[in-house]
């Protein structure tokens, strides 16, 4: 997997991706408290999230999805196209990410920004990834499903190991934070009471 740009361990497409970029994104940029966050594993119905949100933003006007384009509505921090675009960017952000927590914004942890962290069923995220990628011109392709299969299993997908992207740990501390969060709601709720 040459045609990638690999950064501590986990391989990006080095078109739209800079090592310097992504450093400064994760030391240097600021996440406000203001500020929406839509982190996932690539081909896990990122873009359908971001229209559900937009459209949440602007109670149900389409006038800005149809004419203002995904990528600036909600651009990537981690891109070379999207970093630009956050950091002069005024008022509450709607900002996008594929990558792995651990090397998500310092600042985030900081800040009362609001994170939407969503999980998709990795055959589903295995068999959209491999029509996807195997379509692109500007990464390598893999030859069949199969080696794209054992590229995954190898945690080599487009954002690293699919298992490792929001670890053990992180995964814990979340599940705490939500059931204190949701403390007093009725009970039964939810499953784990």
């Amino acid at each position: 997997m040459s045609d990638y740009l690999w950064f501590e361990g986990i391989p990006l497409p080095s078109v739209e991706y800079k090592k310097e970029i992504i450093e400064e994104s994760r030391d240097k940029f600021v996440i406000r408290d203001e500020d929406t966050v839509i982190l996932t594993y690539p081909k896990s119905g990122t873009n359908w999230l971001i229209e559900i949100v937009c459209l949440i933003q602007t109670k149900g006007d389409p006038t800005w999805i149809q004419s203002v384009p995904i990528w600036d509505r909600s651009p990537w921090i981690e891109s070379q196209g999207g970093y630009p675009l956050l950091i002069n960017k005024e008022g509450p952000r709607l900002i996008s990410s594929h990558l792995p927590f651990h090397l998500f914004p310092k600042s985030f942890f900081n800040s009362k920004a609001k994170v939407i962290y969503l999980i998709r069923n990795p055959r589903d995220v295995l068999v959209s990834g491999y029509f996807f990628w195997s379509k692109m011109k500007s990464v390598k392709n893999p030859e069949s499903l199969r080696t794209y299969f054992e590229w995954f299993l190898k945690g080599n997908g487009m954002a690293g190991d699919w298992k490792k992207h929001f670890t053990v740990a992180q995964a814990e501390a979340f599940d705490k934070v939500f059931q204190e969060k949701m403390a007093g709601f009725p009970p039964g709720l939810f499953p784990w009471e």
